[in-house]
């Protein structure tokens, strides 16, 4: 009877959990659209949609039955998420400017697809068990999920350089969080360290993000105040349409301004 009432639970967590991928990977949807309007990229990172493809690649193969049997939900979530992050590597590619970046984006994809296709072979080869391959391709996916968590530090940086939150869309920090939040209750039922480890990282990092914004919040009002007045903007501007008014080049200026120096 236990038994049954923890698989109840895990699966209506799963489902939940899934639900809420869906939200975290759709999310950068706006600043997509964005991109595509401006026909640029300006200083947006390809890193958080780099690591969380590799991430979705790695715990596809983590939840295949020959692997980590009983995991179809964790498959399923993982498959959407490749197709999205895909879609949105593509839009990058073409937007991004520079043909370097694109060299760089094509090799890092490359390498990405060579390193999970290997790991695939020699797991399934060498490996005999499932409890052998839970393990090995685990402790891989459990690094990955914990760098995909990780990846907004450059941008966190950014925020706390420029005092202003116009380049962290809230949206995806809140989804961020939750997604974490919901992974690790997760791997508690029954407890898997290879999704309850990594996604409490993830809770950190999705707290600190949600403390800067927090920290943040007004002088980045402040700061596209001063940026409506200087290039004359006309009606009100909030922090949802904060990206598709912002000149990065133009956050020091402005920080000078608000800050009175």
């Amino acid at each position: 009877m236990v038994h049954e009432q923890l698989n109840l639970i895990r699966k209506i967590v799963g489902i939940l959990g899934n639900f809420i991928s869906l939200c975290l990977f759709l999310s950068p949807t706006p600043t997509f659209i964005h991109i595509v309007k401006k026909k640029s990229v300006e200083k947006y990172s390809p890193l958080p949609y780099l690591a969380t493809l590799l991430n979705c690649l790695v715990r596809a193969l983590y939840g295949l039955p020959m692997v980590h049997p009983d995991s179809t939900l964790l498959v399923t979530i993982s498959g959407i998420g490749i197709t999205i992050e895909i879609v949105f590597l593509t839009i990058f590619f073409v937007f991004c400017g520079r043909q370097q970046h694109r060299l760089v984006i094509s090799a890092v994809l490359t390498v990405q697809v060579v390193f999970v296709a290997t790991l695939a072979v020699l797991v399934l080869t060498l490996e005999h068990t499932t409890d052998q391959r839970t393990i090995s391709v685990g402790i891989v996916s459990c690094v990955f999920n914990a760098m995909m968590y990780a990846s907004p530090l450059s941008v966190m940086k950014m925020v706390i350089k420029t005092k202003s939150l116009e380049f962290m869309p809230f949206l995806l920090s809140v989804v961020g969080f939750l997604n974490a939040g919901v992974w690790t209750i997760y791997g508690f039922v029954p407890f898997d360290p290879f999704l309850a480890i990594p996604n409490g990282i993830g809770c950190v990092f999705g707290l600190v993000q949600l403390i800067l914004y927090g920290t943040y919040y007004k002088s980045t009002k402040g700061i596209m105040e001063e940026r409506k007045n200087r290039l004359g903007y006309v009606g009100e501007v909030g922090l949802s349409n904060a990206i598709a008014q912002t000149e990065p080049e133009n956050i020091p200026y402005v920080n000078k301004r608000v800050s009175g120096v």
